[in-house]
């Protein structure tokens, strides 16, 4: 099954504290999308595309490998997403399924063996597919004034990470049928279920953390740092 894999880094690294976008931050010495881009390759994925800032296309082009295909982001990340499925679609394969695995920059530590699992996962006939972790926190809802009012039971509750994998025909579809629609989308499978096609799940690591602050920044700096 040919991969394609599509990282979105067109988001600003303003809540990092940084004055560049956030996938073009270093961590142990690599900007971040650097690492993402590796995990997507060591786990299976032969051909990226990365969506980044208009502003900063030159720079990423700069630091990442001459085949990797950079093109220009939205203003949301479906928009970043949607441009580079279009470039995604100009190069595909002419194999009769493609995968395409959507990961996040800002989760560099993602281990190669989640996106092996959701690889693995789109060969047996998923056609969509998201790593997860349990919800291992007390989980409440609030109210208006912040007073609890209600627990909420763990046990079907599931953290969703990144890369987010699909049949690339099926994800086509699903944002076909998501344009022009007022609905937000917080990621890929959202747009997929608003479809109406299930998503299967995998298991996740919690290596996979995003790095959203600067506190996850220095977490990840690290794990970078111990022996291997």
């Amino acid at each position: 099954m040919h991969a394609v894999g599509i990282v979105a880094a067109a988001g600003s690294g303003l809540r990092l504290g940084a004055e560049l976008p956030k996938a073009l931050v270093p961590l142990g010495g690599r900007p971040l999308v650097c690492w993402a881009v590796e995990s997507l390759r060591a786990g299976g994925v032969e051909q990226v595309v990365v969506a980044v800032p208009a502003s900063q296309q030159a720079a990423f082009t700069a630091v990442l490998p001459g085949d990797v295909h950079v093109v220009v982001g939205g203003d949301t990340r479906t928009a970043s997403v949607r441009a580079a499925l279009a470039t995604a679609r100009e190069h595909a394969s002419d194999q009769e399924r493609t995968a395409v695995l959507v990961h996040d920059a800002a989760r560099p530590l993602t281990p190669p063996d989640v996106v092996a699992r959701v690889l693995a996962a789109l060969a047996g006939g998923a056609r969509a597919v998201v790593p997860v972790l349990p919800v291992v926190d007390t989980t409440v809802v609030v109210d208006a004034d912040g007073v609890v009012t209600a627990d909420v039971p763990r046990a079907p509750l599931r953290r969703v990470q990144t890369p987010q994998g699909f049949e690339r025909a099926t994800l086509m579809a699903a944002y076909a049928h998501a344009h022009g629609t007022a609905a937000e989308f917080t990621d890929d499978a959202s747009v997929v279920r608003a479809a109406g096609i299930p998503v299967q799940t995998v298991a996740g690591d919690e290596r996979a953390a995003k790095i959203t602050v600067a506190h996850d920044l220095r977490m990840a700096e690290l794990q970078t740092e111990r022996p291997r």
